[in-house]
């Protein structure tokens, strides 16, 4: 079942091929903040570098989540982010990667969401996990959300969890 949105200006919308500029936009903007604070490329590196790194996760995306529904955000008929979630993945909803353009961050739509997605996993009896860097500024959204950090990897790699049942 997909999930639907209350949100009546948001929609999801499974991926196809000709998203995939999009969703290298998308990634782009999630290494953003990062990418800056390296001075000693050049545009044209960190362009190489990028497209590299989301050509190598789209793929291992696409080939280690079998059954996971890709999908597109969209806010009016404006791509604005992705959503990839597996239900059943280890007996729980796995979300595997949520990413807004960055102009639409911090304006409560990743929150509303999460709230969705957390309403879904209540009627599906499933908790919620999803791997999140320690760095990541959405940590504390998912803190406040309730997310349970159930294991880390190498310091850097949250695995969160939240209890439907709460």
């Amino acid at each position: 079942m997909i999930l639907s949105l209350k949100n009546k200006d948001l929609k999801l919308r499974f991926f196809s091929e000709r998203d995939v500029p999009f969703l290298k936009k998308i990634y782009f903007g999630t290494r953003e903040a990062e990418l800056n604070q390296v001075s000693d490329w050049t545009e044209g590196m960190k362009q190489a570098f990028l497209t590299q790194q989301f050509e190598a996760q789209h793929e291992y995306y696409q080939k280690n989540y079998l059954g996971a529904n890709f999908l597109i955000i969209e806010k009016g008929s404006e791509i604005i982010g992705r959503l990839y979630y597996q239900e059943n993945f280890e007996a729980t909803l796995r979300i595997i990667d949520i990413a807004l353009l960055p102009e639409f961050q911090k304006k409560g739509l990743g929150t509303t969401i999460l709230h969705d997605i957390m309403e879904h996993a209540k009627i599906i009896e499933q908790h919620i996990t999803i791997h999140v860097e320690s760095f990541n500024p959405a940590m504390a959204l998912y803190k406040r959300l309730g997310f349970q950090k159930i294991s880390e990897t190498n310091g850097v790699y949250h695995l969160l969890q939240w209890n439907y049942k709460n």
